[in-house]
């Protein structure tokens, strides 16, 4: 069957023979048959685009291989040639341990057309053996494989109709935009607790704006329980009975794989098919849907989620970096101006050249750039051979390959520069402009991705030669520009900025946050959308989840909020509007607030690796201290000074050995930093004397400071008096 593969566990035993025998087989779509990263994929099929440097597909099939998996169909369509010659020169034609086939039709514009087309030529050739994996080739993973497999073929015995069983990870909603922060839209399920079936499966689209779901009464007469989710993440990973393949060829309408294979499987009560959920809880699984997970999944890797598929590792035959302090990875050949400077989680590939006087953070640049002097990159991807001149500014942008972008020319945020553009001097690109060599197209058909690879021999380098030519007219871009800036499709133009690699504007933050302030949620006819429904009891049970309150899940979205600001240094004022609008959707106080965000910080302080108190103590305070204004903004009432005081009691009292020696030191910090008031200080202290003995640790740790505290106030009473009597 093959050499046991690293990282995949013990090969899954089967008690048929005929199972036994079985090759662990997967097929991969090269191709999303949709249009989120035009123009870009009208030159280059999605799979081969970079991430991190990595195409994306190499992510995908080093997973696969080292979950054990031994033979992979990568089903080719749009660029099929580009994606079929990058494999053939790659190493996986020749890996040990996996074999990769390929599959080309330039007829299939849809997923339900490809697995139509494999379902034809298994009649002819009987390639697939038995169950498989299904996964696109934009799909970055680390989990396990084997025992999924092995859950699934059990099931399977015991249950002819169980043809497929979906991964699924917790990944709450942004409440403000009813997206994943993949940039998906809000995923709603029902699935039975005990066996994990999935029983509804809705997207978040117009028809739900204000996040509810309506369902089926009758789910109720044939589940005596039903557990609805609202915080779950489709992982697009499927492990597939060969059913699901003659499906496909029995329904020519099953175009999508969820919206209408899912569906149709779930709605068809003659046939009984059964779809099950596997959530995974420590394994990371991501798909680049679009330019917003295409930033995200990018963060996880830099900062090592994805591990072992990080840039210092050495896997696909890609050449590793080398990894530095605050998380900067280089090469080893980088040409770096001492004056330059490059901030935390940034990646800087071979080849590449650093001018004087360059400001670089949370970016990652490609191999073989050259960047002039006094250029500001922040929160932006420069592919490969990119030419920036002096004195540019780019921010939260995509720079593909070969683009030039002349002296002074800024970058406006959620700019997607397609390959060889000409950006000219001190020309401004607006915000969420895409810009491409080659003309809009007059419709949005996925499968003119096919016309185009089709007429251009299945290479973005026809190119080459519309370069020059465009130079020399007039553009878009300015005179010395080259280049056509694609306008929003219509009805598209107010949705940019959900898919965009920028952070959502603070004008749209507002709005929303306005938007769900006035909404009337007061629907008697909608379920609420996060936990278990009964058909014996006219209550709904939301406790179904521990720890069992709003407050839980209020606080895991202000941390991840506050994650990300550290991370991509968000402004203070965005990251408020975010906040509140969270208080908002969870219907919490200001002192909640306050609450929450000392406990991300602190949570981060302890997360940020150190080997001593003194150093845990560094990281804390440099956090409080950086976003100290931010914590101000819910700390402007006693009563919300003595929240956060309260909240640290409790993570103290959650971690003794770690937190609490440092409970009077911080404390004396916020006070120190104006974040906290004496009067709350000793307020807190006088509550909390008559408290038992054992609630009482870190008042009699502080006491010396409380005491200090006292004698302060009492000096400055005294002085308040002297000056009554002068007067």
């Amino acid at each position: 069957m093959g050499a046991q593969k690293k990282g995949g566990g013990p090969r899954v035993s089967e008690d048929a023979v005929e199972q036994s025998r079985q090759r662990l087989q997967a097929i991969l779509l090269a191709d999303s048959f949709a249009t989120k990263f035009r123009p870009v994929t009208l030159e280059r099929p999605k799979v081969l685009l970079p991430i991190v440097n990595v195409p994306m597909i190499d992510y995908t099939l080093a997973w696969l291989e080292s979950a054990g998996i031994e033979e992979v169909f990568v089903f080719c369509c749009a660029h099929s040639m580009q994606v079929i010659e990058y494999l053939e020169k790659s190493e996986w034609y020749s890996h040990p341990n996996l074999l990769v086939r390929t599959i080309e039709s330039h007829k299939s514009i849809s997923a339900g057309d490809a697995l139509r087309y494999m379902y034809e030529q298994q009649t002819e050739t009987s390639q697939i053996q038995g169950d498989f994996v299904l996964v696109s080739g934009d799909t970055v993973s680390n989990m396990p494989l084997a025992d999924l497999i092995k859950e699934h073929r059990e099931r399977k015995k015991k249950d002819e109709k169980a043809i497929m069983t979906m991964v699924i990870k917790q990944s709450k909603s942004s409440p403000l935009t009813h997206q994943s922060r993949l940039g998906t839209d809000q995923l709603f399920i029902a699935v039975d607790p005990l066996t994990k079936q999935l029983l509804h499966y809705e997207e978040d689209k117009v028809d739900h704006p204000s996040g509810s779901v309506c369902l089926e009464k009758s789910l109720l007469d044939t589940n005596p329980s039903v557990l609805v989710c609202n915080d779950m993440q489709d992982c697009y990973i499927d492990i597939c009975s060969p059913e699901v393949l003659s499906l496909f060829e029995d329904n020519f309408d099953y175009q999508h794989l969820r919206r209408h294979f899912v569906k149709g499987v779930l709605v068809d009560d003659i046939m009984g098919y059964k779809i099950f959920t596997h959530e995974i809880h420590s394994s990371y699984a991501g798909r680049i849907d679009n330019f917003r997970s295409y930033d995200s999944v990018s963060k996880d890797i830099i900062q090592r989620w994805t591990y072992p598929y990080v840039p210092d590792i050495n896997f696909s035959g890609n050449r590793p970096l080398k990894l530095g302090r605050q998380g900067i990875y280089r090469a080893s050949d980088v040409v770096q101006s001492r004056s330059a400077d490059v901030g935390a989680s940034t990646v800087i590939g071979y080849g590449t050249k650093i001018g004087n006087g360059d400001k670089i953070s949370n970016s990652v640049i490609g191999n073989g750039c050259s960047i002039g002097s006094n250029v500001v990159i922040e929160g932006s991807y420069i592919w490969n051979n990119v030419t920036i001149e002096d004195g540019c500014e780019i921010r939260n942008a995509i720079v593909c390959d070969g683009v030039k972008i002349r002296a002074g020319a800024v970058l406006q945020p959620g700019v997607v520069l397609s390959f060889n553009v000409v950006v000219g001097r001190d020309f401004v690109v607006p915000a969420y402009s895409k810009v491409s060599l080659l003309q809009q197209p007059t419709t949005e058909d996925s499968d003119e991705e096919l016309e185009y690879a089709d007429s251009s021999s299945g290479t973005a380098d026809h190119l080459s030669g519309l370069n020059l030519q465009m130079e020399s007219k007039a553009s878009e871009l300015g005179p010395d520009g080259a280049g056509y800036i694609w306008e929003a499709c219509e009805g598209a133009h107010d949705e940019e900025w959900k898919h965009s690699v920028a952070p959502i504007p603070k004008d749209k933050l507002f709005e929303i946050t306005q938007a769900i302030d006035d909404d009337d949620t007061d629907d008697e006819s909608v379920v609420p959308t996060s936990g278990e429904l009964k058909s014996d009891a006219d209550s709904i049970n939301t406790d179904v989840n521990d720890p069992n309150d709003d407050y839980y899940y209020f606080e895991k979205e202000v941390e991840g909020t506050v994650l990300r600001a550290v991370e991509e240094n968000i402004k203070v004022d965005l990251v408020t509007l975010e906040i509140n609008g969270l208080r908002l959707s969870y219907n919490m106080e200001s002192a909640d607030c306050a609450g929450a965000t000392f406990y991300s910080m602190i949570k981060l302080a302890v997360d940020t690796p150190h080997n001593s108190a003194s150093e845990l103590y560094k990281n804390a305070a440099s956090i409080i201290t950086k976003w100290k204004e931010l914590l101000g903004f819910y700390v402007k009432k006693i009563d919300e000074q003595i929240e956060v005081i309260m909240k640290f009691e409790e993570m103290c009292q959650e971690s003794p050995k770690e937190l609490g020696p440092l409970f009077t030191q911080i404390l004396h910090l916020l006070y120190d930093k104006d974040v906290l008031q004496e009067d709350a200080i000793l307020r807190w202290s006088e509550e909390k004397a008559g408290a038992d003995e054992a609630d009482k640790v870190y008042l009699k740790q502080c006491d010396t400071f409380i005491q200090w505290l006292k004698e302060a106030s009492e000096e400055e009473d005294e002085d308040d008096e002297d000056e009554e009597e002068d007067d």
